[in-house]
């Protein structure tokens, strides 16, 4: 990028490791969906036991770099990729000596994200997480440069190349940190602008090829790019939606998460994360037919904590079940009753309905179901009601008042209370049943 690097070519050597246990272990799946995912193509899989030892210099042992080596001539690779973050030292020195490009767990993913942006908002956060990563990756990497020289024609800025380069890096980064900066300002106020309107977001989030943008377009009616690869969704998605007893709610798809996403990438991505830590609710979309699903399911916890959104009410969906035997669309409740789990197949369009049912009931806690008696010269409050699409039926007494059975959340009711200048205790409610529906009708 800003140095001198063999030329990069798709066919590649794949190198994991098993230097940790447990939760904190790489998945080399995952790894090699991510490769295919970036366009690679994979020819060797290189790996090593647990007594790998890693070391300052290469990260491998000289026995492991001789055979790494052997690999990269026998496929004629030219590009060498580790599941692993490697330093910038150790990057050079494995280029030094395998005489081709080495990417790391970070580089790849970046380089994913670099394919996917669509928008100038997400190629621009793109390009913010790799200038960051870029700088590091400076040093050496002009030594036939790095000279200040003097002499009649060679007298410069007094900077060497290495200098230059980082001035440049941190002018552009800055100037990117301050357009985002107003894309960041920018959805502040459409937040605030649903807040005063009462309209609840709704995030999708889980981990990425969960199936988040599927389950989007099924929801929405959208178009949104939906297909079986790692982050296919990069840039964020909104979409307003009627739900019944609920109005209006708006529905947001947002970036798959994965194992270990680099810090880079989640400060770059902060204006479209702050999204999902504003929501009214998340769904936590989670592949039930995944092997991994504990493992995937607490990453996004932890990348859900570092963005502030743990402590939002969240409900879990578990997508695919059409691949699993004998699972069922169904709703999990808790003692209380309230939906804690929606179990369905936004593929094979299975159980999507029990979700909206759940997303209803989460979002409609706070719904006004009554009959309201207004007097006659209400009118006003009534056209507003009805605008509004609260009204269910309405009767008239035999002195002029209207009796309204409204069904409405009560933040909408209170909005427009508030714009009647009036307040919730001043409406009066009439608790006697109304006529038969058929009879409303009619009389509507």
């Amino acid at each position: 990028m800003f140095f001198d690097r063999p030329e990069s070519g798709e066919l590649a050597v794949l190198v994991h490791l098993n230097l940790s246990h447990g939760q904190d272990a790489e998945d080399p799946r995952e790894f090699e969906e991510l490769v295919l995912s970036a366009g690679g193509d994979p020819v060797a899989f290189l790996t090593g036991g647990t007594r790998i030892t890693p070391t300052a210099k290469f990260l491998i042992s000289t026995g492991k770099l001789q055979e790494l080596a052997d690999l990269v001539a026998e496929h004629k690779a030219e590009l060498v990729i580790f599941n692993h973050t490697l330093t910038p030292s150790q990057e050079r020195n494995l280029e030094q000596v395998l005489q081709c490009r080495v990417l790391d767990r970070t580089g790849l993913i970046l380089d994913i994200f670099a394919q996917r942006a669509r928008t100038f908002e997400g190629k621009l956060q793109v390009e913010l997480a790799q200038l960051r990563h870029t700088a590091t990756r400076l040093i050496r990497g002009w030594t036939h440069l790095e000279r200040q020289k003097g002499g009649i024609g060679l007298r410069g800025p007094g900077e060497t190349q290495l200098e230059t380069d980082r001035r440049l890096l941190r002018n552009r980064i800055s100037m990117i940190e301050q357009r985002l900066e107003k894309v960041r300002s920018q959805r502040d106020q459409g937040r605030r602008s649903r807040q005063r309107a009462a309209i609840p977001t709704v995030s999708l989030v889980g981990y990425t090829n969960a199936g988040k943008s599927t389950l989007f377009n099924r929801l929405t009616g959208s178009d949104v790019y939906a297909v079986d690869k790692l982050f296919a969704t990069l840039d964020p998605t909104m979409r307003r939606i009627e739900l019944s007893d609920i109005g209006a709610v708006v529905m947001a798809d947002t970036v798959g998460f994965i194992s270990h996403l680099p810090h880079k990438l989640v400060e770059a991505f902060r204006a479209t994360l702050e999204e999902a830590s504003n929501s009214t609710l998340l769904l936590h979309v989670i592949d039930s037919a995944a092997e991994e699903r504990m493992r995937n399911t607490e990453q996004v916890e932890l990348v859900l904590e570092e963005i502030g959104a743990a402590d939002l009410p969240q409900l879990r969906v578990y997508n695919k079940i059409d691949l699993l035997a004998d699972a069922e669309p169904q709703i999990d409740r808790d003692a209380t009753g309230k939906p804690v789990a929606v179990w369905l197949s936004a593929q094979a369009d299975l159980g999507c309905e029990l979700l909206t049912q759940a997303i209803s009931e989460l979002l409609g806690k706070e719904v006004v179901n009554g009959c309201l008696v207004l007097a006659p010269t209400q009118g006003r409050l009534r056209a507003m009601l009805y605008t509004q699409q609260a009204v269910v039926a309405e009767h008239y007494r035999d002195d002029g008042a209207s009796l309204l059975q409204i069904r409405v959340p009560k933040s909408d009711l209170l909005r427009i209370l508030s714009a009647a200048s009036l307040v919730y205790e001043d409406l009066i409610w009439d608790e006697q049943s109304l006529p038969e529906p058929d009879d409303l009708s009619r009389e509507l």
